[in-house]
C-alpha cells in the first residue's frame, strides 16, 4: 500500500478488472459535477483506466468549476472541460453528445433553509440531464438515503428494501431517482442508480469525521452508532465499470463496504492511537442507516481495500497531519436535516 502523501495516485491507479472492463466500453465519458468531492479522483481514474486499455475514447467533465485551478489541473492532464451552471439549459445543451455519462451533480449540505434550490439541484437537473442524453448509458450517483434506518444487528438495506426516506434532502435524492427511472423507461436508456454510503479519501469521510473528533477532544454521538464506509478509489472504480450494467428500466445497486464499523469500537482504536481518551455523547440506538452491497459484489468482486487497510491509513494521516477538507459527511444524522 503506497504511504498516505500519495493518495492521489492511490485513488487514480486503475486496477486490472477496471482495465478490462473499460476495453469492453465504447465511447467517449463525460462526467457531470466534475468539480464536487469525488469527481477529480473520479476522473483521474478513468482517464488512466483509458490510456491503459489503450482505449480511443476522451474523457470530460463539466461543472461550474468556482475552483478554477481545479479546471486548469484537469485540462493539464487531459481531461476536457466544460465550466458552466448545469441547471442553465443553454450550458447543458452546448454540452457534447457522449455515449457515456456519469451524473454527480446534486446537493446536500445547505440544505436546511434553502430547500427549493436543493429540489432543483436534486430533482429538476436530472429531468434535464435524462432527456438530453436519452441515447447514453447513464451512471446516477444516488445515496443510501433513500432507506430507512434499519435492525443494526441485521446485514442491511438492499436493493429491495422499500424507500423510505428521512428528511428533505433524503427525499429530493428519491426524486432524482424516480426522474431517471421515469426517462429510462421512457426512452430505454440504460442506468444505474448508485446508492453509494459512504466514500473515504482520507482528507475526508467518516472514519475522517470520528478520527479528528478523537483528535480534537470533540464529542462523538453515539446515535448512530454504526455506519457504512468504502474506499473512495473502490467506489470511483465501481462507477466506472457500472456503465457495463445499466440496464432498462433503471437499476438501483447499493455501493459500500463489506464490513459495517461500530463507532465507538472505531473511536477506542483512534483514541489509543492518537493518546486521547475519545469522548462520547448519545446511546446507541438498535436502527442505522446501513446497506448491503452484496449485489455489487456479485457483479465487481470485494472491494481492494479493507476495513483495516482504510483504519490504518487514516491513522497515519491523521498522524502525519495530511490535508483535511473540512467536509464531513454528517453520518450520525438522524432527522434527515442536512
Amino acid at each position: 500500500m503506497p504511504n498516505p502523501i500519495d493518495i492521489d495516485t492511490l485513488l487514480s491507479t486503475p486496477s486490472p478488472r477496471l482495465i478490462e472492463d473499460i476495453r469492453q466500453l465504447k465511447g467517449d465519458l463525460l462526467i457531470l459535477g466534475l468539480g464536487g468531492k469525488m469527481g477529480p479522483s473520479l476522473a483521474k481514474l478513468a482517464l488512466n483506466a483509458y490510456k491503459e486499455a489503450g482505449h480511443p475514447g476522451k474523457i470530460l467533465g463539466a461543472s461550474r468549476f468556482s475552483n478554477r485551478q481545479l479546471q486548469d489541473e484537469m485540462e493539464r492532464i487531459g481531461v476536457t472541460t466544460f465550466r458552466g451552471d448545469l441547471l442553465d439549459p443553454s450550458f447543458l445543451q452546448q454540452l457534447p453528445e457522449v455515449e457515456n455519462i456519469i451524473y454527480m451533480a446534486g446537493q446536500k449540505f445547505g440544505t436546511k433553509g434553502n430547500e427549493s434550490t436543493t429540489w432543483a439541484m436534486n430533482s429538476y437537473l436530472p429531468g434535464l440531464v435524462a432527456n438530453k442524453y436519452h441515447r447514453s448509458r447513464i451512471v446516477a450517483f444516488s445515496t443510501g438515503n433513500v432507506y430507512p434506518f434499519v435492525p443494526v444487528d441485521g446485514t442491511g438495506a438492499t436493493e429491495e428494501t422499500p424507500v423510505e426516506p428521512v428528511g428533505e434532502y433524503a427525499q429530493s435524492c428519491l426524486g432524482r431517482e424516480r426522474i431517471f427511472q421515469y426517462f429510462s423507461e421512457k426512452h430505454e436508456t440504460p442506468v444505474v442508480l448508485f446508492r453509494l454510503n459512504y466514500a473515504l479519501d482520507l482528507r475526508y469521510g467518516v472514519l475522517n469525521d470520528i478520527a479528528q473528533a478523537v483528535w480534537s477532544n470533540n464529542p462523538i454521538d453515539l446515535s448512530m452508532g454504526f455506519a457504512n464506509v468504502i474506499w473512495q478509489g473502490d467506489a470511483n472504480e465501481f462507477a466506472i465499470r457500472s456503465l457495463l450494467h445499466a440496464r432498462s428500466p433503471a437499476m438501483p445497486l447499493n455501493i459500500t463496504g463489506s464490513e459495517k464499523i461500530m463507532i465507538r469500537e472505531v473511536a477506542t482504536r483512534f483514541g489509543k492511537a492518537f493518546d486521547r481518551q475519545p469522548v462520547f455523547i448519545g446511546l446507541p440506538q438498535d436502527t442505522a442507516l446501513l446497506s448491503d452491497a452484496s449485489k455489487s459484489f456479485e457483479l465487481f468482486g470485494m472491494p481492494s481495500v479493507s476495513l483495516e487497510e482504510m483504519l490504518e491509513m487514516t491513522i497515519n494521516w491523521v498522524l502525519e497531519g495530511g490535508v483535511q477538507i473540512n467536509k464531513p459527511t454528517h453520518f450520525q444524522e438522524r432527522k434527515g436535516k442536512f
